[in-house]
């Protein structure tokens, strides 16, 4: 019963742990791929700011990989930032695997408490004979009392667990999703328009003037 206790106080203690590190506006802070576009754009971006970058959120640590070599190709870039992600997917994912651990072995210690209980009920009734039913009570108490704790603690702690990595997953995509965007960005492969609350200067023309004008057609020099 004590383990079933101190388990419970462990996934209590994690549950609130990841709940308050997981928060959004923590992990993907709003707007960080336009406030990287524009100190690009300006040219302050040096080594001091993309390490205040790396140093603010997770999805800071990503971007700061890819502009840390922003000078090669898109494929340097991109394998940077895929092998930093990988050790951000697994900070997120901090103490998840020790909260589905006592998901799963919460309800055997009740089980195994049903065990002792039962066999203390047993060595009650070889030791008293079926005439005294308060011996046969605190086994059986015991045995109950155990899987019913057990239950509720494996219960809550599977579906914090579940909930949990469903976060973490939905967070890593949009953090590869946003890593994606700046470094087309800064290529030039896509529209800057709503990246850094700008639009662009071609997108702001009416469609009259983007559309380019028609060449005439010669006019014929054949008699009718």
């Amino acid at each position: 019963m004590l383990l079933i206790v101190l388990s419970s106080v462990a996934a209590l203690a994690i549950v609130v742990e990841r709940l308050w590190s997981l928060q959004r506006h923590r992990v993907l802070p709003d707007n960080l791929v336009g406030q990287v576009w524009q100190m690009a754009r300006s040219g302050v971006l040096d080594n001091r700011r993309i390490n205040e970058l790396r140093a603010g959120s997770p999805l800071g640590r990503v971007l700061a990989a890819g502009l840390l070599n922003r000078h090669h190709d898109r494929t340097v870039m991109k394998e940077a930032i895929e092998e930093v992600g990988r050790h951000v997917a697994h900070d997120l994912s901090r103490y998840l695997d020790m909260l589905g651990s006592i998901a799963a072995v919460s309800p055997l210690m009740g089980l195994l408490g049903t065990v002792i209980g039962m066999i203390r009920m047993f060595t009650a009734l070889n030791l008293h004979g079926a005439g005294d039913p308060q011996a046969l009570a605190g086994g059986i108490g015991m045995a109950l009392i155990t899987t019913a704790a057990g239950l509720c603690v494996g219960i809550p702690a599977l579906l914090c667990h579940r909930y949990l990595r469903g976060k973490v997953n939905g967070l890593v995509l949009d953090m590869e999703q946003e890593a994606i965007k700046m470094v087309e960005i800064l290529h030039g492969d896509r529209e800057r328009e709503g990246v850094y609350g700008e639009p662009d200067e071609t997108l702001t023309r009416p469609p009259a003037a983007r559309r380019a004008p028609r060449a005439r057609r010669p006019a014929s020099t054949e008699p009718r």
